[in-house]
């Protein structure tokens, strides 16, 4: 049987919220979707976000001309390296900064044809929690997908994860869309690592076990810096095992695929499917674990049900990385 989230039942789409998915073909098909959904939006005084990654950004500032200066244009590729960013860092925080706002209009494109196969399911569960974090809210949500090379089963979790679709430039309603069974699939255990050699923490273990962490971090090749955010990384996630997880968790490390891997688990279960997605307060020093371990790793994945949960965070070997978060 697979597992499954212990969410509430899943909003519908309302009138509030838009969330459409746009099919194009290079770059051209890019222009013709996105320069007018920027121009709609500013010509209704709209904020208007576009995230997309660097190389389709010039091009799309050079159509827009003059209007250009009223968007705020990201990297996506830099920003959305880790798919559980984009949520706190991108779109959430340019709804937040513009609060009171008729409504936002944003531009995604959270799946390049850089990313990886271990990437992929993180960027589908960021695709169907968009559907939580704004529901009821006022905002438009562009994503687009570059058709070049899709699989048929790429474009059904597209279709799953977005009420309507745009293709060839006529809107209609997506075919399969069950935010539910994606969130079910995304949820699955995680592949076993190629050794098993867990170390068992508790509070008293804590310290050894943040320095273990360390010490295979840095007999993996990472820089200081980069051994300092695996220590946190370690911490957080093993701080939660110990205090919501049963009372202990069980740290692995291993290298895979040039990343080094940090892995906890733990006997409790994760019931919120947001947790980790939203920018915590300036004053909140509690829950803020999942947040801090998004922004440092490179890639973290999830799977949590009520046999127990496992969270294994990715650091890309040999790559200094960007700070992003405050």
């Amino acid at each position: 049987m697979s597992a499954t989230y212990a969410i509430e039942p899943v909003p519908s789409q309302d009138e509030q919220f838009e969330h459409p998915a746009l099919y194009y073909s290079g770059l051209d098909e890019f222009l013709a979707g996105t320069v007018p959904f920027v121009h709609d939006g500013l010509a209704l005084d709209e904020p208007v976000a576009v995230a997309v990654p660097a190389s389709r950004l010039e091009p799309l500032r050079v159509e827009l001309g003059a209007a250009a200066q009223r968007v705020r244009f990201v990297n996506m590729a830099e920003v959305g390296r880790n798919p559980a960013r984009i949520l706190p860092d991108v779109l959430l925080a340019f709804a937040d900064e513009h609060v009171g706002a008729t409504r936002v209009r944003i531009v995604s494109e959270p799946i390049w044809s850089g990313r990886s196969a271990e990437e992929y399911p993180a960027c589908l569960q960021h695709e169907a929690l968009i559907n939580l974090a704004f529901a009821d809210s006022p905002a438009t949500i562009l994503c687009l997908y570059d058709t070049a090379g899709r699989t048929p089963e790429v474009l059904a979790d597209v279709e799953a994860t977005h009420p309507v679709v745009v293709d060839g430039g006529a809107l209609r309603a997506s075919t399969g869309y069950s935010i539910e069974r994606v969130l079910a699939d995304v949820n699955r255990p995680l592949p076993q690592p190629p050794q098993d050699r867990p170390l068992l923490v508790n509070a008293h273990l804590l310290g050894g076990g943040r320095q273990i962490a360390m010490a295979e971090a840095r007999s993996a090749g990472l820089d200081e810096e980069r051994v300092a955010d695996v220590e946190m990384v370690a911490n957080e996630l093993l701080t939660n095992s110990i205090e919501h997880g049963g009372g202990t968790g069980l740290l692995r490390t291993w290298t895979e695929n040039g990343h080094f891997l940090v892995e906890v688990q733990d006997s409790g279960q994760l019931l919120d499917p947001l947790a980790g997605r939203r920018r915590p307060g300036l004053l909140q020093y509690r829950g803020r674990g999942l947040y801090v371990v998004n922004q440092l790793a490179d890639l973290v994945r999830i799977s949590s049900t009520a046999g127990g949960t496992t969270v294994r965070a990715w650091f890309r070997l040999r790559v200094r990385r960007v700070r992003h978060w405050r």
